[in-house]
Parts: C-alpha cells; structure tokens; sequence
C-alpha cells in the first residue's frame, strides 16, 4: 500500500506524469458521464431484476463497465471488444499466418488490434440484437417494431466504439492499459452505492456479520495479490561463445512462470458454459408440452447459481479450462527451442526435448495451485453469502480479481515510467 500510495505521489511532481494521470482522469469523467445517459423506453426496475437473478448477466456488467446494468447508450460497453480480442488469441495458436503477424514486433501487434477493431462491430450487432431480443421476453422493453430496433442496435454499437476508443486514448496519452482501467472504473464505480446500502440494512445483530465480511474481503484481496504475482523462476544459462576477440554469453538468467497464467479468461469461459442449461431451461418451461416443460423446470433447479451442484460444476470447469487455456498460451516445446536457439540451458536438464519435459511437468504443477485459486474466486460469492448471509456489497471474486490486477499494473506502468525519467535525467547529467 504504501508503494501505490509513493508512486503516486512521486509521480505527480513530475509535470509529464501528472498531465498523464489528468489525461486519465479526464476521461474517466466522460466514461461516467455517458454511463449513465439511458436508452428510452426501458423499465430499470425489472432490468435490476433480472440482473440479481442471473448471474451471466451480472458477469456482462462488469466488463462492460457497470454500464449494463442501467442501460446506458455504452450498455454493451467493452464486452464485443473483450470477445473479439479472445477470439483473435485463439486464432493466433490456429492459423500460422497470425501467429507469424503476432511475431512482427510493433507492426504485428497494430494490425491484429486492427482486426480485433473489425471483428468488434459485427460481434456489437449481434449482442445488441441479443441483449434486446432477451429485454423484449422478459417486458422490459415495451416496444418493438423495426425502428426501435435499428435505433437500439446503432446506439450500443456505437457506444461500444466510443468506450474501445476511449480505452485506446488512455493507452495512448495516459496511464497503463485504457480497457483494463475503464472495467476497473466500472466495478469500483458500483462500489459506493453497494456500501451504502448494506450500512443502511446494518444492525446491532448484524455488526458481528459485517466485520466477518470485512476480515473475508481482507483475507481474499491479500491472496488475490499473493497468487496473482507469484512465479516459479526456472535459472537458465546460457554457454560462453568465443567469435574473434570477444567472449558473448555466460550469464545466468531466469525463465518466470506465473502459478495464475491464465488470468481471468478461465472464469469468463466457465461461467458462459455452466449458464447454458439454466437458459435452456428457462425457454423449455415457457413451451407447452409437459415433458419439456418438466425438462426445464428440472435443469431451472439443478443448475440454480444459488445451489451446490452448480458451484460444484462452475468450480470444476475452472479448472478445467484454466488448464486449457494455459496450454494453448503457453508452449513448452517452443520455449525450449528458443532457449536452445540462443545457447541456454537448464542446469542439470539437457537442452530440446527434455527441456520441454521438464517445463511441462513444472507448468502443469504450479497450473493446480493457479487453477484451485480461480475456482474458488469464482464461487466466492456462494460462499461468502452462506457465510455472512449479506448480498448487497458484494462484487464477486472475478470482480476482485480484475480490480487487484489492474491497481497492480497500474502502479508497475507509473514505477517504470519513474525510473525511465530517472534513467533519463542521469544521462543528461
């Protein structure tokens, strides 16, 4: 804490740091602002609603910023972008041709985040056209007919643009990475509100629940920032080479390998997938025929996010995909090329194959204590309501996990900035 607290402070008596962080914050105020401009026509009452019941729904107003859930004109917010960046990772590992583009340095990188900005608007339409379709069902949305429909769909791809730019100018003229920041201003936004009306509902009873809740929180950021940073350093080194006079290597680095490599991306998969038979359910028990009608009502109950099948399900799937997603992010075989390439080795590990073996059998290790962490961030909230019995502060493990992540990088953007200046000024002198 007390490291943010200097690296703010350090970094605004620097006149370029402190015009960054004006710069950020300045858009913030313009992210707020719009968050709350709503569309017409929607009854926020049923939409708050429905939002508590479905906890998909919920999972969508975070990464949109906290902007879904009143319906703003940013109400789809960063979700297309999010999606469109996931689907553009995984088809890096299975076109060549990306993953070659995604090797070309600066230029790579910009024409990928130019296709992620392409795929986005096609995906904004059809979650617009989706997010409507699911408003109409459940009368949130009294009118329908094709105007207010175009309407609808232009005014969240729209807004979707808006937010993905504003998060690139942040990127660009701020402080840290602009789309992190704006989910992050999201979910801390919510969180005044949220504290307001658990202090309302407090009473000399529930004082005791609410400094259990407290010391939970306390436990669960303290080991989100733990595991979140935690690397297993693998030492590489690397075998002196003589060419002419000169003597080139014989240095000793470390290879890091992060116990939550995966990051938040598992969770996002899980919950999509163990949502599906409740969705399912639901439509079923509006049909006529009595067995579907029974079906639904019978995957409704087993599939509640309130019971324990469904967290014992969501849970494994974590893990299940955190595994997944490792292993296509993370190739031991390539890494061991590349530290073959440049004359590096394991001690004790011979270089190629056996290097790649070992790799994995460390990876597939450290990947169990990264995978139990999401698992039990993601069913967090179940668990701290059965233990403290509150609702209204709470804002998910996922939730948490973005904001300790993001206040991270933050800080580590504002420490390199200072010692890039630092550098600076030494070699000026």
């Amino acid at each position: 804490m007390n490291t943010i607290f200097a690296s703010l402070i350090n970094s605004w008596k620097v006149t370029e740091l402190r015009k960054k962080i004006l710069i950020t914050a300045g858009i913030f105020v313009i992210f707020r602002i719009f968050a709350h401009i709503p569309i017409p026509g929607v009854n926020t009452q049923k939409l708050a609603a429905l939002f508590a019941q479905n906890q998909f729904l919920g999972l969508l107003d975070i990464f949109s910023g906290g902007t879904l859930l009143n319906f703003s004109v940013l109400a789809l917010g960063l979700n297309p972008y999010i999606n469109a960046s996931i689907i553009l990772q995984l088809l890096t590992i299975v076109f060549p041709k990306l993953e070659e583009l995604s090797k070309e340095g600066e230029y790579g990188r910009e024409k990928i985040n130019q296709y992620t900005r392409f795929l986005t608007v096609p995906l904004a339409v059809v979650q617009s056209m989706g997010m409507y379709a699911l408003l109409k069902n459940q009368g949130i949305v009294a009118a329908f007919d094709p105007f207010t429909l175009v309407t609808v769909m232009i005014t969240m791809t729209t807004g979707t643009l808006f937010v993905m730019w504003l998060g690139e100018l942040i990127t660009e003229y701020g402080i840290g990475n602009g789309i992190s920041l704006l989910i992050f201003g999201g979910i801390v936004g919510r969180l005044p509100i949220a504290a307001s009306k658990t202090l309302s509902t407090i009473s000399s009873e529930s004082l005791t629940t609410f400094v259990l809740f407290g010391a939970i929180a306390i436990i669960v950021i303290a080991g989100t920032v733990y595991v979140n940073e935690a690397v297993r350093r693998i030492t590489v080194n690397y075998a002196r080479r003589i060419r002419g006079n000169k003597i080139y290597g014989g240095n000793t680095s470390y290879l890091p390998l992060r116990v939550n490599q995966a990051g938040v991306i598992p969770i996002i998969f899980a919950v999509s997938l163990v949502l599906i038979p409740s969705l399912i359910g639901g439509f079923l028990a509006q049909v006529k025929d009595p067995v579907l009608v029974n079906l639904g009502r019978f995957l409704t109950i087993i599939f509640n996010p309130n019971g324990v099948f469904y967290n014992i399900i969501y849970f494994v799937l974590v893990i299940g995909f955190t595994y997944f997603y490792t292993a296509i992010t993370f190739d031991p075989k390539k890494i061991a090329a590349e530290i073959q390439k440049h004359g590096g080795f394991i001690p004790g590990i011979r270089p190629g194959a056996p290097t790649a073996s070992y790799l994995n059998y460390i990876l597939t290790r450290i990947t169990l204590a990264g995978a139990l962490f999401l698992g039990i961030i993601a069913i967090f909230p179940s668990i701290a309501r059965g233990t403290t019995g509150m609702t209204t502060l709470l804002i998910g493990g996922t939730g948490i996990l973005i904001v300790v992540s993001v206040i991270l990088e933050t800080v580590k953007a504002l420490e390199a900035q200072l010692v890039m200046r630092n550098y600076e000024g030494f070699l000026k002198e």
